[in-house]
């Protein structure tokens, strides 16, 4: 009786491992998809704004009107580059990222 006690604990075990293994895996694999979406989105972004810059310059004929809006849409990008950067040096840290999730 004891024995099965025995191998029972150990089949507990051992699908308490199993589990453990299966979850580290899908983690990995969440962080990785994660890492790969952050990166299309960066570079989506930035095809996104060198068109919106190709379109204003091909597109206003006002020399002025023209020059405000390419301002305003470099002082954008600019400020999503900055955000994208931050947002990337800190995501990217795989130890701050591993925090950042167990915290969730």
């Amino acid at each position: 009786m004891e024995n099965m006690n025995n191998w029972e604990n150990i089949s507990d075990d051992l699908s308490e491992v199993t589990k453990k293994i299966k979850d580290k895996v899908s983690e990995q694999d969440l962080v990785e998809d994660l890492r790969e979406s952050l990166k299309e989105t960066i570079d989506n972004t930035s095809e996104i704004m060198k068109s919106l810059l190709d379109t204003i310059e091909s597109t206003i004929n006002d020399e002025e009107i023209g020059k405000d809006t390419k301002k305003v849409v470099e002082q954008i990008n600019n400020e999503i580059a900055n955000i994208l950067k931050n947002t990337r040096h800190n995501i990217l840290k795989e130890d701050s990222f591993k925090e950042n999730l167990e915290e969730e």
